[in-house]
Parts: C-alpha cells; structure tokens; sequence
C-alpha cells in the first residue's frame, strides 16, 4: 500500500449527521451550509467510502408531509443506486425533540415512553427499507440530573421492556435486525444510563433475546470517562458483541468533540485498528466524527478523507508491527509459556486443583523479573514515528520457557 487510497472494501462509513453537521455548537451558529443527502452519498463515493447511514430525521425532518417523504425516499434511493453505497445501519433520533427532554424509553411519562416505540418502529420501517441490518441505540437522553425522582430501577425496567419490544417487533416484521447499544457516560445529560461498554453488556443478559443485542462502542465515549477504548472493544469482541463501531477521536474529560479519527491518541487508534483487524471483525469502520467548526464545506471532505486515509495508514503499521523481528522477539520474551502449568490451570479437576496446590512456585524469582514492556512500547512508538523500516531484520530472542 504506497497512496492509502480507500475502496468500498474497506468498508468506511459515514452518517448523514456526520459529514452533514454544519458547525453549530451550544455557543455558536452554523459556519458551514448542510448538505442534502443525495449530495452526501454521492461525495462518499468520489472519496471511496463504502456506505451511509442514518437517524430517521436526518433523512426525513420531523413533520415532513406523506408526499415530502416519498420524494426524499426516491431522491436518496437514486443516489444510492448510481453510487453503490449501502446502508448498513440505522438510528432513531430520540434526543433533539422537547418531548424526549427526560429521557424516551426512561421517560417518567407513559406516554413519551410509548411515542418513543412508535418512532423507533417508523425508523425501523425507513432503515429496513434500504437494506439496514444493524440497529443502533443511542441513549443520549435516558439518564437523570435529579435523582431524587427516584426512577433510577423503573427506568432500567422500562427501558428494556421497550428493547424487548422492538426486538419482538423486528422479528414479527422479518427484519431480523441485530440491535447495538451504545454506551455514553455524560452530555447531553449530566448521567446517562450504561454509561460504558461493560455497563451496556451487563444489561443485555437481562434482556428477553440477549443475543440480537450487541454494542457500538464509541471512541470519544470510552476516553470521556477516562477509559481506554481498546480494552473496551477488546471486550466486547471477547463476548462476540462487537455488532458495530463509531470510530473517531477525543481529548481525555473535554465535552464530546469527535474529532477526526487520530487526531490526538494514535497509539490508542493503533491498537484499535490492530485489534479490529486481528479479530477478522467484518462490520462496517463507521465514522461517527464531525469536521471542526473552522471548515468550510472543502474541509469537510479533508475531513472525511482523513478519517480513512489515517485507518488505513494505521492497518498499514500493524501489518509493519506484526512483521518486525525485534518487536516479535520482544513479545515472546514477555510471553512465558509452559505447557503442563497451563494444561492444569485450563480445566478444573480434582486432579488439576490439588497438583496445583502441591507445586512449588519460586515467588521471589517471579517478581524479580523484568518485563521488557518499556523496550516494547519504545519500539511501537518508534514505529509509529515512522523511524522503523518495514521489517526489522534483528535476531528474535529466545522465548522463555519453564522446565
């Protein structure tokens, strides 16, 4: 790979919401014009994207009449067709409407929580009806600022009654959606409800079908709590939840930027290209970003281009990663293997338990020794910087081993 050129088989992805945002901010007017959508996708396709998606309002605005609707429909289906973009996901907006100002599926009001079904299954109808498969869950209002309402275990009660019954929904219709929940710990509510990747898993095993529900894990969201979004994505692979992802960037506790992709924590974009790409995961490399406030309507695109172009560079270095010998040795030091320590520590057995608890371990000697993890680390961010060659020819070092 020599010009890092994207192509549908990358699979990126952009929202309409996302190269669409015009600049506009809690302080601050738009600075750019929007873009209708058929204008988007076709963009997306110049630059090599693979597909768009959508809320249901992005496409069709809040209160646009029948005969509007079909128009829009047709107009977005023509692009799509003249482009080959897909539509891999879609997504209610159940955040921007007054009525959702207490949540939607938590809402304390019956009747909120009810209207929100019904626009979710609308939304499910529009998705559906350009091929969506996958449906996101963005709970940006469902949380709390005063908790003296004391909603804190009806809310999680209604919010999944209402997941369970869109689920059922789904089904009932023929979509067969795989639904994804994704986490946010803060913004637009001081609180919002699973806040984090673990959070959101441990809230789909209580759910009716807890196996058509995954999680769409959010770089800026993982770092604005503080976490690291590999080890969160890292985990939802490991539980087979990863269903979709929103890659963008972010500085650690500033409000939700979503920024470029790698456009502050390269090494955490690294590791989570090397680990999207060590997994075989085969969803869509969905850019849940916006350009800066600064663009005009050219940035936009710069911006868009970037998002891909720095993917690709970073897959680029895993595979240089994965090929240099000083690196390769470095992690087999590190890596102590013995074969009859794990074959007994894999399985319990009465067997296995009490050879264990028989075997003499040197305490001392395990504590005393080094790592070698600042040697590793040192040679990821020199290849990062771009001061190692494609493959490094040093001698592997012997991996240790116990007798």
């Amino acid at each position: 790979m020599t010009d890092y050129t994207p192509t549908p088989a990358d699979k990126f992805t952009f929202g309409l919401w996302t190269v669409g945002q015009t600049g506009r901010d809690p302080f601050g007017e738009a600075t750019r014009p929007g873009f209708s959508a058929p204008h988007i996708v076709r963009k997306l396709a110049e630059l090599g994207a693979y597909g768009v998606d959508f809320h249901d309002n992005d496409l069709i605005p809040l209160g646009a009449s029948a005969a509007q609707r079909d128009q829009i429909v047709r107009d977005f289906r023509a692009a799509l067709d003249d482009t080959g973009l897909v539509v891999p996901m879609a997504t209610t907006n159940l955040f921007t409407d007054p009525a959702f100002k207490d949540g939607a599926f938590t809402s304390a009001d019956a009747r909120v929580r009810a209207y929100a079904l019904q626009k979710t299954m609308y939304a499910m109808d529009l998705g559906a009806e350009f091929g969506a498969q996958t449906y996101v869950f963005w709970g940006g209002r469902e949380g709390t600022e005063v908790d003296g309402g004391g909603k804190l275990l009806d809310a999680l009660a209604w919010f999944r009654d209402s997941l369970n019954f869109l689920a059922q929904y789904s089904q009932d219709q023929g979509y067969n959606y795989r639904f994804a929940l994704e986490p946010k710990p803060n913004e637009p509510r001081g609180d919002i409800f699973l806040p984090t990747v673990g959070s959101a898993l441990g809230f789909i095993a209580t759910l009716e079908q807890p196996e058509l529900f995954g999680v769409n894990p959010e770089f800026a969201h993982e770092t604005m709590a503080g976490l690291s979004f590999p080890h969160a994505i890292a985990q939802a692979i490991d539980a087979g939840k990863l269903f979709h992802i929103d890659l963008n960037d972010q500085k650690m506790g500033r409000f939700d930027q979503d920024l470029r992709f790698g456009a502050e924590n390269l090494k955490a974009a690294f590791f989570t290209v090397k680990l999207l790409e060590d997994s075989g995961y085969a969803g869509p490399r969905h850019f849940d970003a916006h350009a800066l406030r600064t663009e005009d309507a050219e940035g936009v695109w710069a911006f868009a281009r970037g998002c891909m172009r720095t993917y690709l560079i970073l897959k680029d270095k895993v595979a240089q990663w994965s090929e240099d010998a000083e690196i390769r040795a470095a992690l087999e030091a590190y890596r102590v293997q013995d074969a009859e320590l794990e074959a007994l520590s894999r399985t319990y057995s009465s067997t296995n338990a009490q050879a264990l608890k028989n075997r003499a371990f040197d305490r001392v000697a395990l504590g005393q020794r080094g790592l070698g993890l600042e040697h590793l680390d040192q040679l990821t961010a020199e290849l990062l910087l771009g001061v190692r060659g494609k493959a490094s020819t040093a001698a592997p070092r012997q991996m240790v081993t116990t007798a």
